[in-house]
């Protein structure tokens, strides 16, 4: 590889996520790696006395039950709505949903993974548009589980 090559590469790469980019070529390796850092930030004392405090308030307080279930996705994909393009989506809002029953399907490297409810009940809300892509551990759908 040309040092131009690497340059470009190396470019390319700081405007995105990705941290690690192996390339083999001609027998030749090239492994770029990068460290996300987080900027620092100066807080003053009162802010954090207010944040102490804050969280002193929140302990003494009832937590209360979330009144929903969230399905979370299990892989990084695509997400998709509907069996195929033309096929009607397999849940809307409002919709009544029981446990086992797919939501969506997650297409990863060609793969297609059905997502299914683990609880019974409705769907409150879709947080992911059609063709969108979605990471592992995204909130997909919250639905409202049955009394």
């Amino acid at each position: 590889m040309e040092l131009d090559e690497i340059k470009n590469l190396i470019e390319l790469l700081q405007n995105t996520d990705v941290t690690e980019l192996q390339i083999e070529r001609d027998g030749a390796k090239l492994k770029i790696k990068r460290e996300k850092f987080f900027p620092s930030f100066e807080t003053s004392p009162s802010a954090v006395k207010t944040a102490a405090e804050e969280v002193i308030i929140t302990k003494e307080s009832p937590a209360e039950e979330p009144k929903y279930a969230t399905i979370t996705s299990p892989i990084v994909g695509i997400f998709h709505r509907a069996p195929s393009p033309e096929a009607p989506p397999f849940v809307e809002v409002g919709s009544p949903v029981r446990k086992g029953q797919v939501l969506c399907i997650i297409e990863a490297m060609k793969l297609m993974n059905e997502i299914e409810s683990d609880t019974d009940g409705t769907i409150l809300q879709i947080l992911i548009e059609n063709g969108h892509s979605v990471e592992y551990g995204e909130p997909l759908f919250r639905i409202e589980p049955a009394s």
